[in-house]
């Protein structure tokens, strides 16, 4: 049988545009992997290392109006948020290269030995290898940040791991530019150009998470989809970590004092961050506890004014868009929910915004109202009404694992007055990043940042984005008496590399 096309196509219409490529077989993707595992010595100096993600950047940059135009060809994101998206990639690959740099990721501890000690100890010294090839799975929403040079795949080179990307099938012509701009900057450091793979293909994303040179794997997207993947490698003869985002609620709760306070900014506030990218966000709130009465009621008409001037957009894809026009269906179908701007079909190929309402009491407890629990990608969120903090607590305990908890406080409870420092708790455990009087949507790449959660939110307690990100991708190990003359550069006293370490005890930088 003759491999599948892959098609670009543009969301604007539907319509197929050009065939980019064909569906890898098996045998193709075996040689993809293979071919990874055997550059992947090319990585092992972290000044070349360091240099080929630098040079990532300046291909990228270079090739921005033509990567730009086909990314917006193919996913109708806009000219001005793609560049911006790009510039956010190009940081984080330089970001990336500093780490690399300085060495501190390596977490290099040495301990002479001591006799004196209960138990004696040997002589040990410690630090990180990386795992091997990783396999990155694109996201749709993200076509450059989380795509085929995305954090994954920057993150995975900085720790020294060669990568296979299975293409997302709603940009593949611009995955095939970005590997092709990414071995040339392989090619200025004499790195081998498969150290970054691409295979397209839903039977090939299937065969890359089984190969058994494949060692890690990092995926962004829907529920469904990551928990397959992760079950596959879970049953490999020899399981590897999978670290998977899969879908978040990213619940938000504004007080009564807070809405009393700035309701008006707090509605438009909330619409903006809803509609951002036409919904598409992993980090978009999907469900806002809001108080009921006088207070809540100007925060719903703040709301109302703001998304009933959103213009209606594309989304990434008819797939996508059939699948929101349903499921705000099925949700305003619901008893007791009501539309006061209706989400669904804004036109043939567009979706418009909307927010849903449903008093706080139906979500309290199990049952038929469960649904308005679950993520809907696009742009729409829920609104639940409550009446007291007892049904705060009730919904708020019945919330699965997201990637952010916000809370909007008035400027007394910021202060220490009330439940604030008691709101942060409860919404500690349900999120890997918790905010404070802002909005979700908009992940900073910083040291200090965390993108991940509890499950759904993620498979692992690690983050996909910051430097930290780079963690998932190595492992430590330990020399025990090892002479001398026979450790790596990295572990030897004199510390030739000039390496962050702890050493007997003592933090050198």
């Amino acid at each position: 049988m003759a491999a599948a096309p892959v098609w670009s196509v543009d969301p604007r219409t539907g319509k197929q545009r050009e065939q980019v490529a064909v569906e890898a077989t098996a045998q193709e993707v075996d040689a993809a992997v293979r071919a990874a595992h055997e550059a992947r010595g090319a990585l092992a100096d972290r000044t070349v290392r360091s240099a080929f993600l630098r040079s990532c950047a300046e291909e990228l940059e270079a090739a921005k109006d033509g990567l730009v135009e086909t990314a917006d060809a193919e996913t109708a994101l806009g000219p001005v948020r793609l560049t911006g998206e790009l510039a956010r990639t190009c940081y984080q690959l330089r970001a990336f290269a500093d780490i690399v740099d300085e060495g501190a990721f390596l977490d290099v501890v040495i301990n002479h030995p001591d006799d004196t000690a209960t138990p004696p100890v040997p002589d040990l010294r410690r630090y990180k290898v990386p795992l091997g090839v990783v396999a990155v799975y694109s996201a749709s929403n993200f076509p450059f940040a989380f795509s085929v040079a995305g954090g994954d795949t920057a993150s995975a080179l900085a720790a020294g791991c060669p990568v296979v990307v299975k293409a997302h099938p709603d940009h593949p012509a611009l995955s095939e530019l970005v590997a092709k701009v990414l071995r040339r900057a392989a090619a200025r450091h004499g790195v081998p150009e498969a150290v970054v793979g691409l295979v397209h293909g839903f039977e090939a994303g299937i065969e890359l998470i089984k190969h058994p040179l494949v060692a890690a794997a990092g995926f962004t997207g829907s529920v469904k989809g990551g928990r397959a993947l992760f079950d596959a490698a879970a049953a490999r003869p020899v399981p590897i970590p999978f670290h998977g985002e899969l879908g978040s609620l990213n619940p938000v709760v504004v007080t009564e004092a807070a809405a009393a306070e700035r309701a008006e900014a707090i509605g438009s506030g909330l619409a903006g961050s809803m509609t951002l990218g036409v919904g598409q966000f992993c980090v978009k709130p999907g469900l806002v506890l809001a108080p009921s009465g006088a207070a809540g009621d100007r925060l719903l008409k703040s709301l109302t004014d703001a998304v009933s001037d959103t213009d209606a957009g594309v989304l990434l894809d008819h797939r996508m868009r059939d699948n929101f026009v349903a499921g705000v269906a099925e949700r305003a179908q619901l008893p007791d929910v009501e539309s006061p701007v209706t989400p669904g079909a804004g036109g043939e190929h567009t979706v418009s915004a909307g927010f849903l309402t449903v008093p706080a009491s139906k979500l309290a407890r199990e049952g038929e109202h469960d649904l308005l629990l679950e993520e809907c990608f696009g742009p729409v969120t829920v609104v639940a009404r409550y009446e007291d903090e007892t049904e705060v607590e009730a919904v708020l305990s019945r919330l699965p694992g997201n990637l952010t908890a916000t809370v909007h406080l008035s400027e007394q409870e910021a202060a220490g007055e009330g439940r604030g420092a008691e709101l942060l708790r409860d919404l500690t455990p349900l999120a890997g990043r918790v905010l404070v009087n802002g909005w979700p949507t908009g992940v900073a790449v910083a040291p200090a940042q965390h993108h991940g959660g509890p499950y759904p939110a993620t498979t692992s307690t690690s983050t996909s984005v910051g430097g930290t990100a780079i963690e998932r991708w190595l492992r430590p190990v330990v020399y025990q008496n090892a002479p001398e003359a026979l450790l790596p550069p990295e572990l030897k006293d004199d510390n030739p590399l000039g390496l962050p370490r702890r050493f007997n005890g003592r933090l050198e930088r």
